[in-house]
């Protein structure tokens, strides 16, 4: 029972769906309904504004971070249950939220909180390299699957250092999700009719 009930958990810690939350509630506004209809962080800043999309994104990376450090709850303490498993349920549960009609966003920034949880010096790094492509590209949408690739490099690197393939496994599963999520974004870059952000 208590491992259902931290897998359940898990996943509605990710369905938490702060970009249509924060928009009803603080703006009257359902984001699904505006911009790219996406309920993440990057919808979030192209219709709420800067510091509305900022809420959103730090709340859904700590979804993240919340689900893959349950196990430090006693009541879960015995349950032996990979945390970086909790975190790609919340992942899940992001991308399909129960509260928000399973119509979520594309866990770029849940993932990214999984990994602050579990690797936060792969997180920095994340962030980082996120942010100098972002500033390269203008393109939110190829920043972050540029991450991805820089994040399955690390992992590699991290499997010969330390022999712990839960990682790479996990990274490479969220790699793929990402790139699966991103397609029409990849269909756009390849058109050149991507939009790109003025504010970086």
């Amino acid at each position: 029972m208590v491992y259902a009930i931290i897998l359940l958990c898990a996943y509605l810690i990710g369905s938490i769906p702060s970009g249509l939350w924060i928009g009803k509630i603080f703006y009257k506004t359902d984001i699904r309904e505006h911009g790219s209809g996406n309920l993440g962080a990057t919808n979030s800043f192209r219709v709420l504004g800067k510091k509305p999309g900022l809420v959103v994104t730090i709340m859904d990376i700590l979804k993240g971070t919340a689900a893959t450090l349950l196990p430090l709850i006693p009541f879960f303490a015995d349950t032996a249950i990979h945390p970086l498993i909790l975190g790609g349920i919340a992942v899940v549960g992001h991308m399909f939220p129960i509260f928000a009609g399973f119509r979520g966003g594309k866990a770029v920034a849940t993932s990214g909180g999984v990994l602050l949880g579990y690797a936060w010096p792969l997180f920095l790094l994340l962030v980082v390299s996120f942010l100098i492509a972002l500033k390269i590209t203008k393109m939110v949408s190829l920043s972050s699957m540029i991450i991805s690739i820089v994040a399955v490099i690390y992992s590699i690197i991290y499997v010969v250092i330390t022999g712990d393939y839960s990682l790479l496994i996990l990274i490479l599963l969220l790699t793929v999700f990402i790139f699966y999520r991103h397609r029409a974004n990849i269909k756009r870059i390849k058109e050149g009719t991507e939009p790109k952000v003025k504010w970086i």
